[in-house]
């Protein structure tokens, strides 16, 4: 019988080498063969279609022990594991609908900002932004710099090539109330907007980063793969978590920021604004500081550079129209596979 090793049923199972290693001392996934001198775990081919449930199921957010669960049936009976499988997430959906009312009463306990605030918008000192279409047929990416509001996005590959930019007007038009609601209004209008003008368009969607600088306070509304970045005393913070499958797993453990960059499953995206797609936002709120530099990028720009680099080039003591320049020409010398894009705000 052929064994494989640990890499090769990584590569093929869909889960890393690290997850391996956790789910053998589990006894969840158990290699054939262990070596007695070096540890070096090997498989056989036949287990593949369980390492493949194990990932599925990790996908959906089962906790070990339920999967092993579902795995066992699985190998007896799949009605059974069907059965098990259905019977955990209708647990699941009860479990939702029971914190729903809790959750609620805790956002409206904890969101007490007085409406009468005043609404002036904090000064950038200076802003700058850029637009390429790199190696792409079309520009799909799309950017909104408009007295105190702060946009890009990025639209899905095959999807018409206005979607991104007729999201980032909607979110222009974003009103002077509360800046969170305001955003979070806006991105329930760029929605509909895209549901009703792209219906016959079942691929459109984008992504979107947005940000409203006012009263002190930097308001972020966020959806998909775009991103936000603060630098403040030379220090480089991401203000925003990508809503993919890849960073999922990253967040779980069962995969390294490293391992994720060259990750196939990187471009899948779980939140979009898209055609009846799930488009609620991350909303955050942060503290705004004379000095802030906001940067907001598309994945043209983040995936391409390496982390370093563009910590490097965003947190540089330079203007952001060097900025600009700086990172337009790095990506330019990185082959611009995609569309790139990059909105630089100092503020004073």
């Amino acid at each position: 019988m052929t064994h494989v090793s640990i890499g090769e049923f990584a590569q093929a199972s869909g889960l890393s080498a690290k997850a391996l290693r956790l789910y053998d001392e589990m006894g969840l996934l158990v290699p054939v063969a262990v070596d007695p001198s070096s540890g070096y775990r090997r498989y056989a081919p036949e287990q593949l279609n369980r390492a493949r449930l194990v990932a599925r199921l990790r996908l959906a957010g089962m906790p070990l022990a339920r999967i092993r669960v579902v795995a066992d049936l699985a190998s007896r009976s799949g009605r059974a594991a069907a059965a098990e499988l259905t019977s955990y997430w209708r647990q699941v959906e009860a479990d939702t609908v029971s914190t729903r009312s809790l959750v609620a009463d805790l956002v409206a306990e904890l969101d007490d900002e007085e409406t009468s605030m005043s609404r002036s918008r904090q000064r950038a000192a200076e802003t700058a932004s850029y637009l390429e279409q790199g190696a792409r047929e079309d520009q799909q990416d799309a950017v909104l710099v408009s007295d105190g509001v702060y946009a890009v996005a990025d639209g899905v590959g095959g999807c018409p090539r206005d979607v991104a930019a007729d999201v980032v007007q909607v979110v222009a038009a974003v009103g002077d109330g509360d800046p969170l609601r305001a955003l979070d209004d806006a991105v329930a209008r760029a929605a509909d907007l895209v549901t009703q003008r792209y219906a016959e368009h079942p691929a459109a969607a984008t992504t979107l980063t947005a940000l409203v600088v006012r009263d002190g306070q930097v308001a972020v509304a966020h959806v998909g793969d775009t991103r936000a970045y603060r630098v403040r005393d030379g220090r480089l913070e991401r203000l925003t978590r990508d809503h993919s499958v890849v960073q999922t797993l990253v967040d779980e453990g069962r995969l390294t920021p490293e391992e994720a960059r060259s990750d196939d499953r990187r471009v899948i995206l779980n939140r979009a604004i898209a055609v009846d797609g799930a488009y609620a936002p991350d909303l955050a709120l942060h503290a705004a500081q004379p000095g802030d530099r906001l940067v907001l990028t598309t994945d043209g720009v983040h995936a391409v550079l390496e982390p370093g680099v563009l910590t490097g080039l965003l947190a540089a003591d330079a203007s952001p129209e060097d900025v600009v320049a700086a990172v337009r020409h790095a990506v330019r010398v990185a082959g611009e596979p995609d569309n790139h894009a990059l909105v630089v705000v100092d503020l004073s």
